[in-house]
């Protein structure tokens, strides 16, 4: 496959960062950034003179959305959906909030899930501690238990 100079808007080169300064920057792998230009998440990054990607402050600022949003739980599915809903413009805004509206609400569920988790686990720790003799645990006592053995 031929390599193609892609222009930025203005008619000129693109200057920007490369995917492996946007990699470092964002903490996304390179084959991520190029994943998600590939499926559409990001829309073509500009490519310099030698076919390089040249990665802009708004390609970054997408990214980290992303990121955010993959981070939380959203579907590959879902986050095509709500790129797709920005590229049709601002008649989206409603459905683009819906989107997100949703995905808050399985997140506060799953937050909520988790929350119950750390509590059993919280009191399973408090559990052991009584068994070995540890008066007043706090969650950054670990190092007091150190010398403490295991009861059989």
């Amino acid at each position: 496959m031929d390599e193609v100079t892609v222009l930025d808007p203005t008619g000129q080169v693109p200057t920007g960062l490369t995917i492996e300064e946007a990699s470092s920057r964002t903490g996304v792998s390179a084959h991520t950034l190029r994943y998600y230009e590939r499926i559409g998440l990001m829309d073509p990054v500009p490519r310099g003179p030698g076919g390089h990607r040249r990665y802009t402050d708004d390609d970054l600022g997408r990214v980290v959305f992303l990121t955010l949003l993959r981070q939380t739980g959203m579907s590959i599915r879902d986050m095509q959906r709500f790129v797709e809903l920005t590229r049709q413009g601002d008649h989206t805004i409603a459905d683009r909030v819906d989107v997100l509206v949703d995905h808050r609400a399985r997140l506060r569920a799953h937050v909520e899930l988790l929350t119950r988790h750390l509590a059993a686990l919280e009191t399973k720790i408090g559990v052991y501690r009584t068994i070995l003799g540890v008066e007043h645990p706090t969650p950054d006592d670990e190092p007091a238990l150190a010398g403490v053995k295991e009861q059989p």
